[in-house]
């Protein structure tokens, strides 16, 4: 039986989900368990499980009218090559579709060819898209 998504939140492990990002994802390396937990608080969250236990996992911060970012995407190591990134996108894409989205924004250091599987391409520098960074806030 392969992998299945949900968007259910109650099924979330949010302790692994906290170890995942905080210790292992590159974009977010120690990011707070109180930062998760507000950050799943606010997204629409897909978990893909095996079985009973959660190997992957995908937030949406989306206005669910025009906008989308897709971000926090991790795959238990155990489970990479098995497909677990495509579930969640394939979630992802369909929830989108779903909300009339016209516009989603990702950013990767090394999944290109997975997003763009899903019609992600980079974004082209034409001047229009500005970025700032604010420093965290002391807790």
């Amino acid at each position: 039986m392969g992998v299945r998504v949900s968007t259910d939140d109650s099924l979330l492990d949010v302790d692994l989900i906290h170890r995942w990002l905080s210790e292992d994802a590159y974009w977010s390396l120690g990011r707070s368990r109180a930062a998760v937990q507000e950050s799943l608080r606010y997204s629409v969250n897909v978990g893909a499980y095996d079985a009973d236990e959660q190997v992957g996992f995908l937030r949406l911060v989306t206005d669910r009218a025009t906008f989308a970012w897709i971000c926090d995407v991790y795959v238990d190591p155990s489970a990479r090559g098995r497909a677990v990134g495509k579930a969640l996108m394939e979630e992802a894409d369909r929830l989108l579709a779903s909300y009339g989205v016209t516009r989603a924004l990702l950013a990767t250091a090394d999944a290109h060819g997975l997003y763009a599987q899903y019609g992600f391409v980079p974004l082209a520098d034409d001047g229009r898209w500005m970025v700032r960074t604010y420093e965290p806030a002391p807790q």
